[in-house]
């Protein structure tokens, strides 16, 4: 089971520490990340996925992700955080993460 949260929780670490390259390292290159209901990924392919978190997220100095509370099911990970430094007010988000092979593969945003 620690293989499936491990690469979600060095995500989450390295996304609290704004640290590019150690954020991506965790997502494999076809990554997909959807926000239902819409059918298709907001963002495809890691170069993508990169380029929106520097230039829309880590450029963000008070940028943090709290998880208040984790489940496991085989190989997904589902997390509700609470994200801060986005908008004035903290983000309530339900983040669900499918991991295979050791990365993140794709990510639903509720």
């Amino acid at each position: 089971m620690s293989s499936i949260i491990d690469p979600v929780q060095r995500q989450l670490e390295a996304y609290n520490a704004r640290d590019l390259g150690r954020f991506v390292a965790e997502y494999s290159e076809d990554i997909r990340v959807f926000r239902p209901p819409a059918p298709e990924p907001v963002l495809a392919g890691k170069a993508a996925f990169a380029r929106f978190y520097a230039e829309k997220r880590f450029a963000l100095p008070q940028l943090h992700a709290d998880v208040v509370a984790r489940m496991i099911s085989g190989s997904t990970v589902v997390d509700h955080e609470r994200i801060s430094g986005v908008q004035a007010d903290v983000i309530e988000v339900i983040v669900v993460y499918q991991v295979q092979d050791g990365l993140i593969s794709t990510v639903w945003l509720f």
